[in-house]
């Protein structure tokens, strides 16, 4: 697949069970009515806070996100008498809710979890504060309705750099990744890479859960890189920061020679630099990665070294010079 033809996907939705099951252990979790509304569907990556909707005002209710109960809807319905309590929660349950999630140490009324399971609303516990229990989910959400995208190639971790391989089929990508790990860097994947969206601007790659670690080697097989390697040769995701694009060389292109054209692809909505890298025989593309890597990093804190050797040849040119020698006198040294 040529990265043109990139096609984005993204969830609908998700089970309240699943939210539920996924992150039960991570968020501690406690479902106060059983699996009670567990099939429920949640299609809102955004949470909402019902302080305003149990108080009677309705008109900016977001009933079908995520509800989060935190100290200060507890405390507004505490502060009132059971029968106004009853009254102000069914206010809510005149809408379609997905679930409930309950924050901090704080607790519903019987009466009131009565409500929520009559209407089949999961009621769900956690001993997190609601700000930290809102950035988990939150972050989960996103994630999980967030664009993803298939791409096909070889993703590294180079010197902290995630750079994405890619290149027509057989022209070397897993050789040069695995030729990458020899050398103490770190295979992210292989073949299947599955790049999601995350935030503005950022995009993280994985591999696939079928495939993992494993590399089709053409003449040797399939090998595991973690078995052979060890665990410091891979990680699980990584940030996808460069895509080099492997092509064999052709006589009527003309290659970058500067760095001063070099162009931006789009994955997703996020532009990263577009490295098209020409091979022929004897030519080191390994070294040739990491440097690309290393000029990515010299870049981010701020030299670019195409625009600064442009700088040197600007400053010549109005001098009207030809350049002199590095050094002025050879002090003896005659090695």
């Amino acid at each position: 697949m040529a990265l043109k033809d990139i096609k984005e996907t993204k969830k609908n939705s998700m089970t309240v069970g699943f939210l539920f099951e996924v992150n039960k252990q991570r968020l501690k979790l406690e479902s106060v009515n059983g699996d009670v509304g567990f099939e429920r569907e949640i299609a809102d990556k955004n949470i909402h806070r019902p302080g305003l909707a149990l108080a009677g005002y309705v008109e900016l209710f977001t009933y079908d996100r995520v509800q989060i109960f935190g100290n200060t809807e507890i405390r507004y319905l505490n502060h009132l008498t059971m029968d106004e309590r009853i009254n102000a929660f069914k206010t809510i349950f005149k809408f379609d809710l997905p679930c409930i999630f309950i924050t901090g140490e704080n607790k519903l009324d019987d009466e009131l979890v009565a409500i929520a399971t009559d209407h089949h609303v999961s009621v769900i516990l956690t001993p997190l504060e609601t700000t930290k229990f809102v950035y988990f989910i939150s972050d989960f959400l996103d994630d999980h309705f967030a664009p993803q995208t298939v791409l096909h190639g070889s993703f590294v971790d180079v010197d902290g750099i995630g750079v994405l391989i890619t290149g027509r089929s057989g022209i070397g990508k897993s050789e040069i990744a695995l030729d990458l790990v020899e050398r103490g860097h770190r295979l992210v994947a292989d073949d299947v890479v599955m790049v999601t969206r995350k935030g503005e601007g950022i995009l993280i790659g994985a591999g696939s859960d079928v495939v993992k670690h494993y590399m089709e080697i053409r003449g040797l097989g399939l090998i595991d890189v973690r078995s052979i390697f060890g665990i410091r040769s891979i990680r699980f995701q990584k940030r996808v920061e460069i895509i080099v694009e492997l092509q064999e060389w052709q006589h009527d292109i003309e290659y970058t020679r500067t760095g001063l054209d070099h162009e931006n692809i789009s994955i997703l909505g996020v532009s990263l630099p577009h490295i098209k890298l020409p091979i022929v025989p004897g030519k080191n593309i390994t070294v040739i990665v990491e440097v690309i890597a290393m000029d990515y990093q010299l870049k981010h804190y701020g030299y670019d070294s195409a625009k600064e050797f442009a700088k040197r040849l600007d400053a010549a040119i109005a001098e009207k010079t030809k350049g002199k020698r590095v050094i002025n006198y050879f002090d003896h040294d005659f090695e």
